[in-house]
């Protein structure tokens, strides 16, 4: 399918890796020209490498860090057409456990990242009258696992402040939308298979499958979400052809939020 995305501007924040990475690769295959984003020059250049278009450049900041936020989006042009809000961070800790800073910076990264980018750029999409700004929340948010609460209220607040924003869109070609992928099979998901796995001498498969009987149990698919599942997901609702969506929440979960909207 061509999702009329060629030459659309979109930068992705947080994609070095995992859905971001994998985001950034389908849209540079529709022909889209990419701003990738990472925390570190290696890890930014590390993917340029491996992404291997001309139609890609990357940018160098951490969320965490007030300074490198002004300077990257003094960095990014004004006429991006797709901004995808995909950075986050997670920690997994008991709740007793959670310090202040904990809780500050997930919504730090995980929210606020979006709030300022899109502070910045929806105002010159609605003047273009055509945008798509993405978030990328998580079924944490109404799952609430009890050593991810940070990382679950953080998350959950994504899906109200894009649900509000937009709002500001009315009558206009621009549109908001949040993701909301499943346990995917990310680097860290990855990992967490191959420690578990070595640590309890089962393989990586039989760890998969005792995760989603006792865990997550909830999930139809009862398996890790492919990145590029996620990612097809994001690009279409990028895309031209989603203009009848806005101001949704996405489930891309494999059914584990087990909810009818």
């Amino acid at each position: 399918m061509n999702l009329n995305l060629k030459d659309k501007k979109v930068f992705i924040s947080g994609s070095t890796k995992g859905i971001g990475f994998e985001t950034a690769r389908l849209f540079l295959e529709e022909g889209a020209k990419v701003i990738i984003n990472g925390r570190t020059n290696k890890s930014v250049q590390d993917a340029l490498s491996l992404l291997n278009n001309d139609n890609v450049s990357g940018l160098v900041a951490d969320f965490i860090d007030d300074h490198q936020v002004k300077n990257l989006i003094d960095s990014i042009p004004n006429d991006i057409d797709i901004l995808v809000n995909n950075v986050g961070i997670f920690q997994g800790k008991d709740f007793n456990d959670e310090t202040v800073e904990d809780w500050n910076d997930h919504f730090k990264v995980n929210l606020m990242s979006g709030v300022q980018l899109s502070k910045h750029f929806l105002p010159k999409m609605i003047k273009r009258d055509w945008g798509r700004i993405i978030f990328i929340s998580s079924e944490c948010a109404t799952l609430v696992p009890s050593d991810l609460l940070s990382y679950s209220v953080s998350k959950a607040s994504i899906n109200v402040f894009s649900s509000g924003l937009a709002k500001l869109t009315k009558g206009t070609n621009v549109t908001v939308n949040t993701i909301v992928p499943g346990s995917t099979l990310s680097e860290g998901s990855k990992k967490f298979l191959e420690e578990t796995a070595l640590r309890e001498n089962k393989t990586k498969d039989q760890v998969e499958k005792k995760f989603f009987n006792d865990v997550r149990d909830s999930s139809l698919i009862s398996r890790f979400l492919t990145v590029t599942e996620v990612a097809n997901t994001i690009l279409y609702f990028s895309s031209p052809l989603a203009s009848g969506t806005n101001g949704a929440s996405v489930r891309v979960d494999g059914g584990s939020m087990g909810s009818i909207i």
